[in-house]
C-alpha cells in the first residue's frame, strides 16, 4: 500500500445561495480590500456585479481585474501583477472558471515574491507570504479552488507551466450551484468533461493512493451521473451542485495523484490552437483509456461497476466516455478542428515534455504522445 500524507488547508462552503456569504468569509480573514479577479466574461454574464454588489454594501473597498482571457499566460498575469502594485490590496478572490482562479493565484506569486510566474514552475518556490485568497468558481470543471497549483501558459513558448506552492490553496472555496446556471451549454459541457477527464486520470496515475482513491471515485460517480443531466435539464439544482462537488473532489483527486497522458496530449492542443480544454480531452481520453488498457486490462476496476469483469473496465469505460462526449456534442478527431497532419510530430514533441504524462501508469514520453495523436487523428 502506497504510503502517503494528507492535509487539506481549504475550507469549503457549499450550497444554493452561499455565495452571499462572501462578505463574512473575507472579514473572518481579516481582510477588507480584496482584489476581486474575474474575466470579461464573468463580468457579462452579471456575476462580478453581484460579488461587487455583496462587497461594497457591507464596506469592502474592492478593485476589479478583468484584463485576461481563458488559458491565461504569463503576459496576463504581469499585466494583473502591474494593475495591482499599487492598489494596497490585503486578499485575493477569484470569480469564475479555472481562468479567473489560476490567474488569480499567479498574480498573488508574482505581486508578494516579484519575478516571473517561470520562476515558480514546479513546487513550493515561494519565499515571501502570499495574500490570503477566496475561490468562488462558476464552472463545473477545473477543481483549481480545490488545488495549490496554477497552471499557467508561457506567452513565448506555449508551454503550460504547473506552478505551485503551499500557499497557493485557497483559503476558502465558496462553491454556490446557482452560480453556474448563468453558463452557455458549450462551457457546461466542456467544463464538465475536463472534470470527468480529472476523475478517470487520477484513479490510475502513477501516484494514486487509498485516499485519492476515495476522492477520484466519488467524482467520477457523482460527474457519470450528472453530466447528462445538466445538459438536458440546465436548470436542474441538484445536478448543478453534484457537478460542482464531482468537479471539487477530483481537484482533490489531483493534488494527491497529479494527472496523465490526456491531459499532457491536450495541452499542447490548447496552448497552440487555443482548442477548449475540455474539447480536446473529449477527444483524447476514451483513446488514452483504450491505449493504457492495453498494459493492463483491469487498470480502471475500480472506477466502473462492480458486476462488470475486471478484464472489460477499460473498454467499457472508453465506450461510456464515447457517450459522454457525444452527449456533450464534442467532434470525434483533430482532423475535425483543423489541426493539420503535418503538426502531430511538433505536438508530440511538446506533449512529451509535458509533467502531466510523468505520471501516466503506462511509460509515456514523446513517441507514445504520437501514437495517440495518430489514434484520434
Amino acid at each position: 500500500m502506497t504510503s502517503f500524507e494528507f492535509a487539506f488547508p481549504t475550507r469549503l462552503i457549499f450550497g444554493s445561495g452561499t455565495v452571499n456569504r462572501i462578505c463574512e468569509v473575507t472579514r473572518e480573514l481579516d481582510c477588507s480590500r480584496p482584489l476581486l479577479v474575474a474575466d470579461p466574461g464573468i463580468r457579462d454574464a452579471g456575476l462580478v456585479d453581484t460579488v461587487l454588489n455583496l462587497l461594497t454594501n457591507a464596506g469592502l473597498n474592492v478593485e476589479i481585474f478583468d484584463q485576461f482571457g481563458v488559458n491565461p499566460d504569463s503576459t496576463m498575469v504581469d499585466r494583473g501583477v502591474a494593475f495591482a502594485t499599487s492598489l494596497n490590496r490585503d486578499s485575493i478572490i477569484g470569480l469564475g472558471g479555472g481562468s479567473s482562479l489560476d490567474c488569480a493565484k499567479g498574480i498573488n506569486l508574482i505581486l508578494m515574491n516579484g519575478g516571473q510566474i517561470s520562476d515558480y514552475r514546479g513546487y513550493g518556490h515561494a519565499k515571501k507570504a502570499l495574500l490570503p485568497m477566496v475561490a468562488i468558481p462558476t464552472t463545473a470543471g477545473t477543481g483549481s479552488e480545490a488545488q495549490s497549483y496554477a497552471v499557467i501558459s508561457d506567452s513565448t513558448t506555449h508551454l503550460k507551466m504547473a506552478c505551485g506552492d503551499p500557499q497557493l490553496a485557497f483559503s476558502t472555496a465558496i462553491l454556490d450551484p446557482e452560480l453556474t446556471l448563468s453558463q452557455p451549454a458549450q462551457v457546461t459541457a466542456s467544463a464538465g468533461f475536463d472534470a470527468i477527464a480529472h476523475a478517470v486520470e487520477t484513479a490510475v496515475t502513477t501516484r494514486r493512493t487509498t485516499l485519492s482513491m476515495l476522492f477520484s471515485k466519488e467524482a467520477f460517480r457523482l460527474l457519470n451521473a450528472n453530466y447528462e443531466r445538466v445538459l438536458t435539464a440546465p436548470n436542474n439544482l441538484e445536478a448543478r451542485g453534484a457537478m460542482h462537488l464531482g468537479a471539487f473532489y477530483a481537484g482533490v483527486a489531483i493534488e494527491q495523484s497529479m494527472l496523465g497522458a490526456a491531459h499532457a496530449c491536450a495541452n499542447p492542443l490548447t496552448a497552440q490552437y487555443q482548442l477548449t480544454h475540455g474539447v480536446a480531452l473529449a477527444i483524447l481520453l476514451p483513446h488514452v483509456v483504450r491505449w493504457n488498457t492495453k498494459k493492463n486490462k483491469s487498470l480502471y476496476a475500480e472506477l466502473m461497476d462492480s458486476k462488470i469483469p475486471p478484464e472489460q473496465a477499460g473498454t467499457r469505460l472508453a465506450e461510456r466516455l464515447v457517450e459522454l462526449s457525444k452527449a456533450g456534442g464534442f467532434p470525434t478527431n483533430l482532423k475535425t478542428v483543423g489541426i493539420p497532419m503535418k503538426d502531430l510530430a511538433d505536438l508530440a514533441e511538446s506533449a512529451g515534455a509535458q509533467w502531466t504524462g510523468t505520471f501516466n501508469p503506462r511509460p509515456f514520453s514523446e513517441s507514445e504522445a504520437l501514437e495517440i495523436y495518430q489514434c484520434v487523428y
